[in-house]
C-alpha cells in the first residue's frame, strides 16, 4: 500500500465498498455525534467522509486535530446509511471506517474559515493566500485557469502556431507605460528592463522565418491598480502571424475565443464578432470599449436646439464644438422621480453640469426642456430616437468631446439602474479602423493615437498625399462586454514607411535609428507582412468566472498598492547587494525619516 494514499478523495463510490485504502488530506470539519467523531477529509480532488469510533485508540486524540491539520486514514470502505447519504459530493454514498491514523502536519488555529469560505478583509487573505486558495471557489477559479491556458495550447498548435519563450531580461523602450528596471552587476550604472510585452521579439521571430508564434506571456508594467489591471505582472496569450491579413488574425482570434467561451460556459457565442469602426463606436457609446448587452446608444441631437428657446442647450450648441447627445431608453417612463433625480447626481459625478430629460407619457411630452420646445422640434426628437409613448430621452449638452466622454458613463450606468444588461451573456466586437494620428492641442502638433508601428491603410501612397488626421490604421481591439481583452494590429514592416509614419509625427530619422534599432536593422534584411494581437488571460479568466477584480483569478497576486503580503515584497535590501550593483539610494525624505 502506498504510503501515504490508494486513492483521491473523491475516487471511492459505492464500487469500492468492503475495500482497505489509505487517503490524505485537510481536516475539512471535525462532528462529533454521540461518542463517533466523523471527519471531513479534504483534498485537491474533492472529500471524504470519515468515521472513527471510540474503540479506535487514537480515537481521543481527534479532540486535538485543528481544522487544516494534514491526516492520513487507513481504513475500509462503508455504505452509508439511505438517510446520510451527502448528494452534494462524489463520495456521497460512502464513508471510510478509519483503522489506523497518522499526523502528517498539525496546523496553528487558522485566521479565518476555510470550510465555510467566510468574509473577511481582503488584506488577511492575501497574507495568507496559500489559505485563501484552499477554499473551494478560489481553488476552482485557479483550476480554470490552467485548463483555459490548456485549452488554448491545443487550439493554437492545431492551427500550426509554434510556442516560443522571448527574453524576461531586456531593454527599456518607449512602450507607453513604465517599466520595471534591472540593474547589471556585470554593467555598472546600466539597467535591463522587465518586458512590457513580447512585441519586439514577437516580431522578430517573424522576421527570423518562424511563421506562427504564440506564448503565454508575462508581462510587466508599472502601473497602477485597477479592478480589471493588477499592478505589476500580467499574462497574455501573445501571437503573431506572417503574410498575414486583418482577416487572418480575426479568423484565428474568433475561432480561439468563442471555442473557449462555448467549452467553459454555458452561453450562446457567436462564431463570428460584430466589427465597429473606432468613429462609429465613440459617436455611439463614447467609448472604444462598449458593452452589446446593453441595448443604449448616443445620438447627436444637437441640430435640434440650435436656435430653440431651450437658452441652456442652444447656448452650448452656438459655441465652437458644442454639442448635445441624447440617449433614447424605451419603456422607461414609469420610473419615480427618485430615479431621475439620482441619475442626475451620477451625471454630475463623472463631470456633467447635469442631466436632461423628456417623458413621453399619457400622449405628451412632458419635462421643464419640452416646454421651450415647439411641436416640430418634439417631433424631430421622436424621429432621430425613434421614441414614443412609455419612452424617455435623456441629454447631455457639452463639447463633444466632454459629452461623449459623459455618456460613457451615463450609458452603462442607466443600463445597469434598469436591469437592461443580460449577465449571462457574452457578446464579442473588434473595434476597428482606429485614425494612425491625432492632433495634440496642448503641444500643438500632431502625435500617435494609438501604436506608431501599426500599416497604415493605404501604406505609403496615403501618408504621402492624405491628410495626416483622416489616415486610418490596421489597429484592432478585442472587446467583451465592456472590457477590452487585446489590442492588435497589422505591423508596418517596411521601414521606409516606418520613417515617414514617425516623420509626419516629429520624429527623424536618427530617432528611429536609435530608439529601436534592433527592429528597424531586421527590417532593412528582409520582413514578411506580418500582424498579431495579445488577448489578456487574467480578463478572460475574470469574464468566465464572471469577477469583477481581477485579483480574484490569478493565483499570487499583489494589492492594490503592488503589494505582495505574503511574500513582504517589495522590501529593502543590504548595504551589500546596493554595493555590489553600484547603487546609491536616495530616498524621498518622508522615506529617510521612516527607515
Amino acid at each position: 500500500m502506498h504510503k501515504y494514499r490508494t486513492h483521491y478523495c473523491n475516487d471511492l463510490n459505492i464500487d469500492n465498498v468492503g475495500e482497505t485504502v489509505r487517503i490524505s488530506g485537510w481536516v475539512n470539519q471535525i462532528r462529533d455525534h454521540g461518542g463517533v467523531v466523523f471527519i471531513d477529509l479534504r483534498d485537491h480532488y474533492g472529500i471524504s467522509q470519515v468515521v472513527i469510533n471510540p474503540d479506535m485508540d487514537f480515537y481521543k486524540t481527534a479532540e486535538h486535530w485543528r481544522k487544516e491539520s494534514v491526516l492520513s486514514f487507513t481504513g475500509e470502505v462503508v455504505k452509508r446509511a439511505e438517510e446520510t447519504v451527502n448528494t452534494k459530493i462524489a463520495s456521497g454514498e460512502i464513508e471510510i471506517h478509519a483503522t489506523n491514523m497518522e499526523v502528517l502536519c498539525d496546523s496553528e488555529v487558522i485566521p479565518f474559515q476555510i470550510a465555510r469560505e467566510e468574509e473577511c478583509p481582503e488584506s488577511m487573505r492575501l497574507e495568507y493566500r496559500f489559505l485563501d486558495l484552499r477554499r473551494k471557489h478560489i481553488h476552482d477559479r485557479i483550476m480554470l485557469r490552467s485548463q483555459v491556458i490548456s485549452e488554448v495550447r491545443n487550439i493554437l498548435s492545431g492551427q500550426g502556431f509554434n510556442e516560443f519563450q522571448t527574453p524576461i531580461l531586456t531593454c527599456s523602450s518607449p512602450e507607453g507605460a513604465r517599466d520595471f528596471l534591472v540593474p547589471s552587476r556585470l554593467h555598472p550604472g546600466k539597467f535591463y528592463a522587465l518586458p512590457q510585452a513580447p512585441q519586439q521579439f514577437k516580431q522578430l521571430l517573424m522576421v527570423a522565418g518562424f511563421d506562427k508564434y504564440f506564448q503565454i506571456a508575462p508581462c510587466f508594467r508599472d502601473e497602477d491598480a485597477r479592478a480589471d489591471r493588477s499592478p505589476g505582472e500580467f499574462y497574455q496569450i501573445d501571437m503573431e502571424m506572417s503574410f498575414a491579413t486583418q482577416e487572418d488574425v480575426f479568423a484565428v482570434i474568433e475561432n480561439l475565443i468563442s471555442s473557449i467561451f462555448k467549452k467553459f460556459t454555458e452561453a450562446e457565442i457567436a462564431d463570428t464578432f460584430v466589427r465597429i469602426p473606432y468613429k462609429e463606436s465613440m459617436a455611439k457609446y463614447g467609448c472604444d470599449k462598449p458593452d452589446l448587452r446593453n441595448p443604449l446608444t448616443m445620438i447627436d441631437v444637437s441640430e435640434v436646439f440650435a436656435g430653440s428657446d431651450f437658452k441652456a442647450f442652444a447656448g452650448v450648441v452656438k459655441k465652437k464644438k458644442g454639442a448635445v447627445k441624447a440617449i433614447a431608453v424605451k419603456g422607461a417612463a414609469g420610473q419615480p422621480k427618485s430615479f431621475y433625480e439620482q441619475m442626475i447626481t451620477f451625471a454630475q459625478s463623472v463631470g456633467s453640469k447635469g442631466l436632461g430629460y423628456i417623458v413621453w407619457q399619457n400622449g405628451e411630452a412632458k419635462s421643464p426642456i419640452a416646454n421651450y420646445l415647439d411641436e416640430a422640434r418634439i417631433k424631430q426628437l421622436e424621429e432621430l430616437g425613434n421614441v414614443g409613448e412609455g419612452d424617455v430621452m435623456f441629454f447631455i449638452a457639452d463639447k463633444e468631446a466632454k459629452a461623449l466622454d459623459i455618456g460613457s458613463h451615463v450609458i452603462p450606468e442607466l443600463g445597469k439602474r434598469l436591469d437592461l444588461i443580460d449577465k449571462d451573456a457574452y457578446k464579442f466586437c473588434w473595434i476597428v479602423d482606429y485614425p494612425m494620428f491625432e492632433f495634440d492641442e496642448v503641444e500643438n502638433k500632431i502625435e500617435f493615437s494609438h501604436n506608431p508601428f501599426s500599416m497604415p491603410q493605404g501604406e505609403m501612397e496615403a501618408l504621402k498625399t492624405q491628410d495626416p488626421l483622416e489616415i486610418l490604421a490596421y489597429q484592432y481591439d478585442l472587446v467583451c462586454n465592456g472590457i477590452e481583452l487585446s489590442s492588435g494590429a497589422i505591423r508596418n514592416h517596411r521601414p521606409e514607411i516606418m520613417y515617414k509614419a514617425f516623420q509626419i509625427a516629429g520624429y527623424d530619422k536618427s530617432v528611429v535609428d536609435e530608439k529601436f534599432s534592433g527592429m528597424i536593422k531586421a527590417f532593412k534584411h528582409g520582413a514578411p507582412p506580418h500582424g498579431g494581437i495579445a488577448p489578456g488571460l487574467d480578463r478572460i479568466i475574470m469574464l468566465l468566472t464572471k469577477q469583477e477584480n481581477i485579483r480574484e483569478v490569478i493565483a499570487f497576486p499583489f494589492n492594490g498598492q503592488a503589494m505582495d503580503l505574503m511574500m513582504n515584497a517589495p522590501n529593502t535590501v543590504n548595504e551589500s547587494q546596493l554595493k555590489e550593483l553600484h547603487i546609491q539610494l536616495d530616498l524621498p525624505e518622508e522615506e529617510e525619516e521612516d527607515k
